[in-house]
């Protein structure tokens, strides 16, 4: 029986005219049979810490930090949760050169970051989450473009990030790297948490990974020369 995977998507300053220079599209992914137990173990560590409310990176201070660090454990000592990123410098950004507007580019961008991670012999569950009034647009355009080479989408759908505590671990390992790229520096947990990620992963946050990496992928898009 083929085995079934459940992804949650989230994004990082991904507004065009944000002010920001990069744009971060990224996921965490584990089989879903194991859906259950991850949810109930971050849980449990939560309430061990006094933690309540959603996981976030902009969260992480002085007082968080043994919550943090301990979910970042969690995360490198289960081989079953895998991660991946994808950067995009919003400097290279030119639009009109593709004939094409920002709605258009990040469902493209989307598709970048789940194409070749989905394979034939698996199905798959995928989770976006909300972020306005047109995520539902969105996800129902990234179906469209997913379901024209993939036919083992089983589901995909928005849903709200306090639903998933797997989504709200994405939007914590995301913000390290937009954390590192942006040389922010400022606060010493986040720091802290950005130095035992790399410490685990054996390179910098601001470094691409191997396409074979499975654990904590990393892939920057060069807009320019188009790869």
């Amino acid at each position: 029986m083929n085995k079934t995977y459940n992804i949650y998507c989230d994004e990082s300053t991904h507004i065009e005219n944000d002010g920001q220079p990069y744009m971060i599209l990224s996921y965490i992914s584990t089989p879903y049979h194991l859906l259950k137990m991850h949810n109930k173990n971050i849980r449990e560590l939560k309430m061990e810490h006094f933690y309540r409310g959603e996981m976030k990176w902009s969260k992480i201070s002085k007082s968080q930090y043994p919550f943090y660090n301990q979910i970042i454990d969690y995360f490198f000592s289960n081989d079953s949760l895998n991660f991946r990123a994808i950067v995009i410098d919003k400097s290279q950004l030119n639009h009109a050169a593709f004939n094409q507007n920002h709605d258009t580019f990040y469902d493209k961008m989307y598709y970048q970051l789940l194409n070749k991670k989905i394979y034939p012999d698996a199905t798959y569950n995928i989770f976006l989450d909300i972020k306005d009034t047109y995520s539902y647009l969105k996800a129902k355009n990234l179906k469209k473009y997913l379901e024209r080479d993939y036919q083992n989408i089983r589901n995909l759908q928005i849903i709200r990030s306090h639903e998933s505590e797997l989504m709200q671990l994405t939007d914590v390992l995301m913000g390290a790297i937009n954390y590192k790229l942006r040389g922010l520096n400022k606060v010493t947990a986040k720091n802290n948490i950005i130095s035992k990620i790399e410490k685990l992963c054996g390179k910098p946050l601001s470094e691409k990974t191997s396409v074979t990496e499975k654990k904590f992928n990393r892939f920057f898009i060069d807009l320019k020369n188009g790869n």
